[in-house]
């Protein structure tokens, strides 16, 4: 972004905390001076201490050229060539090709209207996203490939409402190299700041929970002389933490929606065999109980109705101290996959918007009365009656559990078209939780 800004200077959203941008003044011709501040600030970056200071991944933006017009300015080319000769370092560079909107339309208007006589709507859609791959090719990729003589990551981005998956695909490869360049721990810190991809934030939450309270569900030492109630506040705010939503109220953290997942779990009430050979799909049989929640409101502002408890546990296990026992470690898989799934349920009914508590309830209603919360508390208790009871202690046995949360998990791409089939409720206006 051309103009008066400095690189030190730290872009933060006030909706969002977590994700900090830096801009430099690009590579424009006659900013000489500019190459060198952005090679120090990478460098001065990478030497931080702190991993929350460091610099994880680098940007590289380029408006995709109309005809004739030139990819690769001079100072790009030197930012490249300081990249191959390894004097930036391991910090991995995505190239990012914007206005993809743009060249779409750019294509359509020049397409052959004899080529496409007789074709179906998504026949033609195909035809001109293949014509845009190829150009993008032609004038973006390989002028960039063959100056910096390697494979660059590339990814195409539009801001039109349209193409949100192309952010998602941005995020999904900056987590990646991230991962492989920088660290796990950096990875999950992208992973935690993201809010376009559920399945980054389920992939971040078994990290998290790998590392900060499996061996001590393992072990039972960590939670000794805690009650079940202090633990699963641990791992409560370990988890919502990661998913990261606007929630400037801290309804996800409040008594009131941890008793709520708690009587949840406390519900033991098992349906039917559950056939290991058949999983029920998470966006169709969430969909179909939002829409048979709403269409039983009285209108869209009606008050949403849970029928668990928010203000009483009724669950007196969780007074008792944790022992590492049978019933001890199924009540904690189970708390620890509803309430993910209940957050990915919110992600589809609340997106990036600022919770409501009737946000809220609607999503831990639609989990609660879908077919797959008896499918996955099934499959909890039949891998349970599986396992000895030295497996269970076992903290591979433990992954294994929370890998049943995998068929379950929802794309960035899958979640917009889901989000664009759900019915109208007016999710602004706030209501008590036992209403």
């Amino acid at each position: 972004m051309p103009g008066e800004v400095s690189i030190d200077h730290e872009f933060i959203s006030p909706q969002n905390n977590k994700f900090v941008l830096h801009d430099s003044k690009g590579f424009e011709p006659g900013e000489k001076d500019n190459l060198k501040i952005v090679r120090d600030f990478i460098n001065y970056r990478r030497a931080k201490p702190d991993l929350k200071d460091q610099l994880h991944a680098v940007w590289l933006c380029f408006e995709i050229p109309r005809a004739n017009g030139r990819l690769l300015e001079t100072g790009v080319e030197q930012f490249l060539t300081s990249k191959r000769e390894g004097e930036l370092g391991d910090i991995p560079i995505v190239a990012v090709f914007t206005k993809y909107d743009t060249l779409l339309d750019r294509v359509e208007r020049t397409l052959d209207k004899s080529s496409i006589k007789g074709l179906s709507q998504a026949a033609i859609q195909d035809i001109i996203k293949k014509n845009a791959e190829d150009k993008l090719q032609e004038v973006c990729v390989a002028p960039l490939e063959k100056f910096a003589k390697s494979a660059i990551p590339h990814v195409t981005v539009s801001t039109n409402g349209n193409h949100e998956g192309t952010l998602a695909r941005l995020i999904q490869t900056t987590e990646e190299l991230v991962r492989n360049h920088v660290g796990t721990d950096a990875s999950v810190m992208t992973s935690v700041a993201q809010r376009v991809d559920p399945r980054l934030k389920i992939k971040a939450s078994i990290e998290v929970g790998k590392r900060k309270y499996w061996k001590a569900l393992a072990s039972s030492v960590p939670f000794k002389n805690r009650s079940m109630w202090d633990c699963l506040h641990v791992l409560h705010t370990d988890i919502v933490n990661v998913w990261n939503f606007q929630d400037p109220h801290g309804y996800l953290c409040s008594p009131e929606f941890r008793t709520l997942m708690t009587n949840m779990v406390n519900e033991l009430d098992v349906g039917p065999p559950t056939d290991p050979n058949k999983t029920l799909s998470f966006g169709l049989t969430i969909v179909g109980t939002i829409a048979t929640i709403v269409s039983a409101l009285s209108g869209p502002a009606a008050p949403i109705v849970v029928p668990i408890a928010a203000s009483v546990v009724i669950a007196s296990w969780v007074y008792e101290l944790y022992e590492q026992t049978r019933p001890a470690l199924q009540r904690f898989m189970k708390y620890i996959i509803d309430l993910t799934l209940v957050l990915q349920t919110l992600v589809l009914v609340a997106g990036n918007q600022e919770l409501s508590r009737k946000a809220i309830k609607l999503a831990a209603k639609s989990y609660h009365e879908s077919p797959m919360n008896g499918e996955v508390h099934n499959r909890i208790q039949e891998y349970e009656r599986q396992l000895t009871l030295r497996q269970r202690a076992n903290r591979d046995s433990l992954d294994q559990i929370i890998e049943l949360l995998q068929p379950y998990n929802t794309s960035a791409e899958e979640m917009s078209d889901l989000r664009g089939k759900l019915p109208v409720v007016d999710l602004s206006s706030d209501e008590p939780w036992d209403s």
